[in-house]
């Protein structure tokens, strides 16, 4: 997958706060990379297919890219073979 092109994705800069949740509904091996805003939450398509958590990394970098943040900022909770995932925005903090 190469680095998503930002303005083919909506703006969800707004989830972009620490502590956020994010859970999304996710489908791989799609014919495109998108993320969908519907009635029932957040869905992401992603080209890749999911072995070896390349699906994962695949949603986190275009979740990230929409964010507007880097993808070192978003951690898979809960979700690594699901198809439903939960993603925590967290900020490390510089002492």
């Amino acid at each position: 997958m190469g680095k998503p092109k930002k303005k083919h994705l909506p703006d969800l800069s707004h989830l972009a706060q620490p502590g956020m949740e994010i859970l999304v509904r996710v489908t791989p091996k799609a014919s495109r990379n998108a993320i969908e805003l519907g009635n029932d939450g957040l869905r992401v398509l992603v080209t890749v297919v999911p072995e070896n958590g390349k699906a994962n990394e695949a949603v986190r970098a275009l979740l990230a890219t929409a964010m507007g943040v880097a993808p070192t900022h978003l951690t898979l909770k809960r979700g690594q073979s699901a198809r439903e995932k939960l993603f925590v925005y967290s900020v490390a903090s510089r002492s």
